[in-house]
């Protein structure tokens, strides 16, 4: 199935009792129950929510996927997979609310930082210690767009039993699959381009992992980091135009990159797709 076709489809399957094709919103907290059931508490579970959680595990060709409240949520909930006296391997142009986090509340948990520029896998060996359990890969990275070899840097943290994660918001799943690489897990912002329209806060963590979805699924339901439903709705209106919009995300940004890389105003330009 082409990305578009599974942008529109995945999970979100016709009502199987009135036959809308499009989900509807679940807009309640809780549920009745006569036995043990799959929905009890909205902060567990949601029918909208596991409509979205199905589409991007399929976008990302991955098993699994968790829906949050927002991107941050998605990242903080991916940091309790570390603990006490661990080490994580971080890109050094990482966006703003990652390196907050390692450097002003991972810390105070007793949880080791080093920032590095993942291009250079030399010192990204080198980089590593017996209590390091976690690369964080950024690639694009936010702001200034570097690429880095996803590939190779899945490759050197299993050979050193770390998890690797992939910010995958610059990217997308339209232009890249990075649990297709070998990476662990993948988080989004899907108040950017997966929502596309402004008007949501959302995040994302995806893996083909089961043993650290059922951890991540506990904490999130432990922390409270969920999206309402109709969030979830929104981000499912927005990513049925995600491949069209990001082929004319990637146009306009190519014409405007070559324009100012040509400008005799313009010092540098950070873009990957100039020479």
């Amino acid at each position: 199935m082409r990305f578009a076709t599974t942008a529109i489809h995945a999970g979100q399957e016709p009502d199987p009792q009135t036959g809308a094709v499009t989900p509807p919103i679940y807009m309640t907290s809780t549920y009745s129950q006569k036995a043990q059931a799959e929905y009890v508490y909205g902060r567990g579970a949601n029918p909208t929510r596991d409509a979205l959680q199905k589409s991007l595990a399929a976008l990302e060709a991955g098993k699994r996927a968790l829906s949050f409240s927002s991107g941050m949520g998605a990242i903080t909930t991916a940091l309790t997979l570390l603990k006490k006296g661990d080490h994580a391997i971080v890109t050094d142009d990482c966006y703003g609310g990652v390196y907050r986090i390692f450097t002003r509340i991972m810390s105070g948990y007793g949880i080791e930082s080093t920032f590095l520029d993942l291009r250079d896998l030399v010192d990204v060996e080198d980089a590593f210690r017996p209590e390091t359990k976690m690369v964080w890969m950024e690639s694009p990275t936010n702001p200034l767009m570097k690429v880095v070899d996803l590939k190779e840097l899945a490759v050197i943290s299993k050979a050193h039993d770390a998890i690797s994660v992939c910010d995958n918001t610059f990217g997308s799943p339209a232009l890249q699959n990075p649990l297709g690489l070998g990476v662990d897990l993948v988080v989004h912002s899907t108040t950017k381009y997966i929502g596309g329209h402004a008007d949501l806060l959302g995040g994302a963590v995806v893996t083909d992992r089961e043993d650290l979805y059922e951890k991540l699924k506990f904490a999130q339901n432990a922390l409270g980091a969920v999206p309402s439903p109709f969030d979830c709705w929104l981000t499912l209106r927005g990513i049925k135009t995600l491949g069209v919009r990001m082929e004319r995300h990637c146009d306009n940004a190519e014409a405007m990159a070559r324009f100012l890389a040509a400008h005799k105003g313009v010092s540098k330009v950070h873009y990957p797709g100039l020479p």
